[in-house]
């Protein structure tokens, strides 16, 4: 088995190899993954961190031992919390974005591999908090990305889709969601009713035939905050999402779950 590494700040998962192929969801900086096979100048590969699959460019993979890639994975690793904030290493500078992995982040420094970096932002060391609060979600994460544009597949304040959203804010809670919407409601337990939702509750959606296609987080006085279009925060009750701007609901709630 063949292991990589994100090293740049980004890198896009294709549903297909080529680059005019759909984005299905993106690396952020420091995330690791399984090389399944090669196709030309295409890897498939598979994400660690959520076991999605999608193809990435040979020329954007950087591969890591496996050594080094289980040390990783067998141990909490710090998530940078600035929108985007500069690493400089001897050899280059690197904007890192939000929701990126710090490895053996010291609060000034961290290593990626053999590449020592000097960080100027803010990070979440997990190893150091005893427990998170609802607060934290908003105050310090999910409030970040408001007014980020909708990205189908994207995972970052430049262009994010809803489930992307959900699953990057968690992720600095250091609560691993699965990738898409569908996925995330199997997590966490029932809430009977949105009366009953506490603040930090993901919500669901539904279509016409019932699947789910969106999800959001509950916030206090009855609103909640999703990517739709862009991320914004609107009213939510009983029966879905409600668009002040279109007078109309715009999505229709399937369920909502308490994921801790």
């Amino acid at each position: 088995m063949e292991y990589g590494i994100c090293r740049l700040s980004m890198i896009p998962l294709r549903k297909e190899p080529g680059h005019k192929s759909e984005m299905v969801t993106q690396l952020l900086f420091g995330e690791t993954y399984e090389v399944i096979s090669r196709k030309n100048d295409w890897l498939s590969i598979k994400s660690t961190y959520d076991d999605y699959t999608g193809w990435i460019a040979r020329n954007q993979h950087a591969p890591c031992s496996k050594a080094y890639y289980l040390e990783l994975c067998q141990n909490r690793q710090p998530v940078a919390l600035d929108i985007v904030s500069m690493a400089l290493s001897s050899e280059r500078q690197l904007p890192v974005l939000i929701g990126s992995t710090l490895p053996a982040f010291d609060g000034m420094n961290f290593r990626l591999g053999s590449e020592k970096f000097v960080y100027n932002g803010q990070a979440i060391i997990h190893e150091n908090n005893n427990g998170f609060n609802r607060e934290k979600i908003l105050e310090k994460c999910a409030l970040k990305f408001l007014h980020a544009p909708y990205l189908w597949g994207g995972r970052t304040p430049f262009g994010i889709d809803c489930s992307g959203f959900t699953q990057v804010v968690f992720k600095l809670l250091d609560v691993r969601l699965k990738r898409d919407a569908y996925q995330q409601a199997i997590s966490g337990f029932d809430v009977p009713f949105a009366e009953t939702a506490n603040e930090g509750d993901l919500a669901f959606f539904e279509d016409k035939e019932g699947k789910i296609t969106h999800v959001g987080i509950v916030l206090k006085n009855k609103r909640i905050i999703h990517a739709s279009g862009k991320v914004r925060i609107d009213p939510f009750d009983a029966y879905g999402i409600y668009n002040p701007e279109t007078r109309k609901y715009s999505h229709k709630l399937k369920m909502i779950k308490r994921i801790f």
